[in-house]
């Protein structure tokens, strides 16, 4: 995935000399290519978030596409009031990426463990929120962002879990992308970002029936294609590497309430912190989101449920 961001920015920044790339003083390597190709359009902001996204602000207004690059632990979460003030309240076109969302900076600690930037963001008007899953929704989600030319925030997982899907993409802001399709009225699993992989894992292993679906825009998403779904379905699994408070299950489920309840069961990070640290495989195993432990919170919640 990162690979693919990496030829992303490259390829947009050749084509568009206003095209300009700010970080924080992180992704040395993964911007050797982009250093080489466009050097006059990469800025070493330091470690200076704040600052760095206030020169991003400055720089949209003049004209300029500035694409700003950080750890989601700093871009957005160090710096929500500035992109909330700076940027989305006047709609500049700037491209927030966060990366190493989730747990994938394990072993640094709860200061480098992101599981809250979607919700911090998605409560900011005129910010957008993406969440690719695999290289080719990412290829996707920066060419929309793009051409959006709108306020956006970018997700991006450094753990690769795979390829979710098979080729090139064509995706429209809002919408879900169909992994795996599936018997109308029985189980629908929707998720986002790394998840997605292990969701197709277990539907394929235990749910045969089950349809998946993969949520690359958190905000904003086709709440009638939602409800769709959820009308469909006897039950919804929603899988994110996110707090279960005010991330993808969230919005699933506001949207269900309103227009087509259904019952759902949200599988993501609870309310606490990681009590220990080690590696990204150990993060997932303590919070419950490996594979085993999820498959068994399913089989419980369609056991208890009746379902």
């Amino acid at each position: 995935m990162r690979d693919a961001f990496s030829d992303s920015i490259v390829r947009l920044a050749k084509k568009d000399p206003n095209v300009l790339l700010l970080t924080g003083d992180h992704g040395y390597a993964l911007f050797d290519d982009f250093r080489k190709e466009c050097p006059a359009q990469y800025i070493n902001a330091g470690i200076a978030e704040q600052n760095m996204v206030g020169m991003a602000a400055g720089l949209a207004r003049a004209g300029f596409r500035p694409i700003v690059y950080g750890l989601s632990a700093f871009v957005p979460i160090r710096v929500v009031e500035q992109i909330k003030l700076d940027i989305a309240h006047d709609e500049l076109p700037v491209i927030l990426i966060g990366d190493g969302a989730g747990f994938v900076y394990s072993y640094l600690g709860t200061s480098h463990q992101s599981t809250e930037d979607i919700a911090c963001t998605r409560a900011i008007p005129n910010l957008s929120v993406y969440s690719p899953a695999d290289r080719f929704e990412l290829t996707a989600c920066m060419d929309l962002a793009y051409q959006s030319k709108a306020s956006v925030y970018l997700r991006m997982g450094k753990s690769d879990r795979g390829d979710v899907h098979k080729g090139a993409l064509q995706a429209k802001v809002g919408r879900l992308l169909e992994v795996k399709p599936g018997q109308s009225g029985d189980v629908a699993f929707i998720a986002t970002g790394s998840l997605v992989r292990t969701a197709m894992v277990i539907a394929a292993d235990f749910y045969p029936n089950a349809a998946l679906w993969s949520v690359p825009f958190i905000k904003p998403i086709d709440s009638q294609q939602v409800a769709t779904i959820c009308a469909q379905n006897r039950a919804v699994v929603v899988l994110e590497e996110h707090s279960v408070l005010g991330g993808l299950g969230s919005v699933i489920t506001e949207i269900a309430c309103e227009l087509a309840p259904v019952r759902i069961l949200r599988v993501g990070v609870k309310d606490r912190f990681s009590d220990h640290c080690g590696s990204y495989e150990y993060l997932l195993k303590e919070h419950g989101l490996d594979r085993q432990a999820i498959e068994q919170r399913v089989h419980d919640f369609f056991k208890e449920t009746a379902l």
